[in-house]
């Protein structure tokens, strides 16, 4: 299986890219010997099942890119080098980030630990082990996901990405202290049209979803990156609470699936019918 693909329609009908860097699940056995715990327990940063979850928007016309890596072994929702200089023999290169907040929390580029803080690795990585998967992984992610926004920007005159996730289902909103089914990140209004954000919020909660704001979620690097409504490039970032349609303990999918999946593919159709008015438009094609 390649590291990744993209899941493309006959034709693009839609201004809209979707993106699931989280839910690979293909843990190689090196990898595996690499680390101290077990299959099961190396699954829980896992975004499972929602490139599945998604793979509806595929016929509605609209491109879906998925990673089959798994986040445990790099992360792609991260600069390219926020890396732990506590994790690696050798000296990183100047350039790294090692003093960002993730980093410090352990979920770096190449990260630490799974949720938890449960610590991945046996013994220390070779610096070269963590520059290899940069060049070999994240830069031909990045680059994918590049000429699919730039594609859609000059076909339509802007691009939505719509940044697809998973979340625990013990997350609890920050203010009210309620476990919330969705949370929508638009990095506080600078990601996309806040048109987008409410359309969005509004459809799931017509649902009979309960729907965060931001919180605790405002959307990572890939969100804040590729978000640029002033020049017709938005980007909104979806988590899911995985008690919706998942076995948090086995991984399975639960009975529930089914639904979530339908609605998803309501919410979806709905989503990319938005009209056009209420997303700006610029003539500058993505970088």
């Amino acid at each position: 299986m390649p590291a990744f693909d993209v899941l493309c329609p006959a034709d693009q009908r839609v201004p809209f890219v979707f993106n699931s860097p989280h839910s690979g699940r293909q843990y190689s056995k090196s990898f595996l010997q690499s680390s101290r715990l077990d299959e099961k327990a190396i699954r829980r940063s896992e975004d499972a099942y929602v490139d599945d979850l998604f793979a509806h928007v595929v016929p509605l016309g609209a491109p879906l890119l998925r990673a089959h890596f798994p986040r445990a072994y790099l992360d792609v929702n991260r600069e390219p080098y926020e890396l732990d200089p506590k994790m690696f023999d050798g000296r990183l290169p100047a350039y790294a980030n090692v003093r960002s907040i993730r980093v410090a929390g352990g979920l770096g580029t190449v990260a630490r630990i799974v949720s938890e803080n449960h610590e991945i690795y046996r013994h220390k990585l070779p610096v070269a082990e963590a520059l290899g998967r940069v060049e070999e992984l994240y830069k031909p992610y990045h680059s994918t996901l590049r000429r699919l926004l730039a594609q859609t920007h000059v076909t339509f005159g802007y691009a939505v990405l719509i940044d697809c996730h998973s979340m625990p289902s013990s997350v609890k909103c920050q203010t009210t202290d309620t476990r919330p089914d969705f949370i929508l990140g638009d990095r506080y209004g600078t990601s996309c049209s806040s048109d987008l954000t409410e359309f969005a919020c509004t459809i799931l909660r017509g649902m009979g979803y309960t729907v965060s704001r931001n919180k605790p979620y405002a959307g990572g690097f890939i969100t804040e990156h590729y978000g640029r409504p002033a020049s017709g490039l938005h980007a909104l970032q979806i988590e899911i609470n995985r008690g919706l349609y998942m076995d948090e303990v086995t991984h399975e999918p639960s009975s529930g699936f089914g639904d979530l999946f339908h609605n998803l593919r309501s919410f979806a159709r709905e989503l990319t019918s938005m009209p056009d008015a209420a997303l700006p438009a610029d003539s500058i094609a993505a970088e």
